[in-house]
């Protein structure tokens, strides 16, 4: 095992992804992030970012907490249990500014910037890569550093491009030590570095009337489509020791130890949303390509022993905002999710997971003219719950110690609480 936090959960995925990176994501299940004029687009839909000309910080904080585990479990060992109920907890920062003076031809130009990291940002790197004889979730848990860097700009009436970058590190360690007879080291040397991974996110926004009745108002007007792709990412480790016994081995070189946390595959995304006025409706669907993650597994040195298989998977996501106010909104949204994991036996790592429903709601108030600022404030509050189908697993190990169940179905549900406070200038 490899653990870099010991209470880390191991999962496979990323915060922004798994729950949603603002309010507006969480409460919509994720079905308006295409649409999204604030930073949050970096890492949906970049071209979104010109729907807006305004500049917005946003600070947003988010608390996943799982309650997962199995039951109806046959074989020695408990009968149920809990496997995974540590929380995630997300500081979120995000910027977006109107760029437009840096270029002399005055062409409309807006940069963001997201940056997200676990236990309300005071822990950047935290992850556990594991075998487990009691089984563990593919996903939830806590979640390693996330940054994203885009830009947007209009093409044509009514169509916007934007691209951006998904920013991910690749740890590598190496350790020389001499190593005594009694177990003792000394004369130790570490050296530990981080390189980073870049992974292209870019989008394509179009809004129907100002393409095609641009001097006449029609009902396209109301009408906005979104095309995106996000590359895949991952977080790796790689760590190598090297210990010297004098007198005995000289430089006895151990394994390498590499390990994939954080992984997110290659997502193609197409949305719709139709302003009706008070209200709007969106749907969006993501064509989510897990199946690469078999390959990416057999060079993972902890989790290789599983012979894991993925499948792709789609998700839908239907959405749904409604103006009570100008200044006060309410948003709610829906979303199946399939389980990307084909197999129900991974011997060592005995990985679970399931598909899961999942349903948000949320509001949103907007300040027109609040005390000492000079622009509009806005408080989003958002809650998302995601419930786990029941499944089985058989669960397969070479590790001695107590009794494990042979198999089990799987449970669960999360809870999730969003806010986030965003200043327009």
């Amino acid at each position: 095992m490899l653990a870099l936090s010991s209470t880390a959960a191991a999962g496979m995925s990323n915060a922004p992804s798994t729950y949603g990176m603002f309010p507006s994501d969480v409460a919509s299940a994720q079905a308006f992030s295409m649409f999204s004029d604030k930073a949050n687009a970096v890492f949906y839909n970049p071209a979104a970012l010109a729907q807006d000309t305004r500049g917005q910080l946003t600070g947003a904080i988010l608390h996943g907490e799982p309650d997962l585990g199995y039951k109806d479990a046959t074989g020695p060992g408990p009968n149920s249990k809990r496997i995974n109920d540590e929380p995630s907890q997300q500081l979120i920062l995000g910027l977006k500014a109107d760029a437009s003076d840096l270029l002399t031809t005055g062409h409309p130009i807006y940069l963001a910037l997201m940056l997200g990291s676990e236990k309300y940002g005071r822990e950047m790197l935290a992850f556990e890569s594991q075998t487990s004889r009691d089984g563990q979730y593919l996903t939830y848990g806590r979640n390693p550093l996330f940054l994203n860097v885009g830009a947007a700009t209009p093409i044509w009436r009514g169509i916007d491009f934007g691209a951006s970058i998904n920013i991910t590190l690749q740890n590598d360690a190496d350790l020389d030590t001499q190593l005594e007879l009694s177990g003792e080291t000394r004369y130790e040397n570490l050296d530990v570095s981080a390189e980073t991974s870049y992974r292209p996110i870019v989008g394509v926004s179009m809004n129907w009337g100002e393409t095609f009745c641009p001097d006449n108002a029609c009902w396209l007007n109301n009408l906005d489509t979104a095309l995106a792709f996000r590359g895949y990412s991952k977080t790796t480790t790689s760590i190598a020791a090297t210990p010297n016994v004098p007198g005995l081995i000289n430089a006895l070189p151990i394994r390498v130890v590499d390990v994939i946390e954080g992984y997110q595959p290659d997502i193609y995304s197409v949305g719709i949303r139709y302003d009706f006025g008070r209200t709007r409706l969106a749907l969006t669907g993501e064509y989510q390509v897990w199946s690469d993650l078999s390959e990416e597994f057999e060079g993972d040195t902890v989790k290789d022993q599983g012979n894991l298989q993925f499948q792709d998977t789609f998700v839908p996501r239907v959405g749904l905002e409604f103006d009570f106010t100008p200044s006060f909104m309410f948003t709610t949204g829906v979303a199946w999710e399939e389980s990307p994991l084909e197999d129900q036996t991974s011997q060592d790592v005995n990985y679970l997971d399931a598909d899961k429903l999942v349903i948000g709601a949320g509001l949103s108030a907007t300040f027109q003219n609040p005390p000492l600022l000079a622009w509009p404030l806005t408080v989003d509050l958002a809650y998302q719950y995601q419930k786990l189908d029941e499944r089985r697993f058989d669960i397969v190990t070479t590790q001695t110690g107590d009794p494990v169940p042979d198999s089990v179905v799987t449970e669960g549900d999360v809870n999730v609480f969003s806010g986030s406070v965003t200043l327009k200038f």
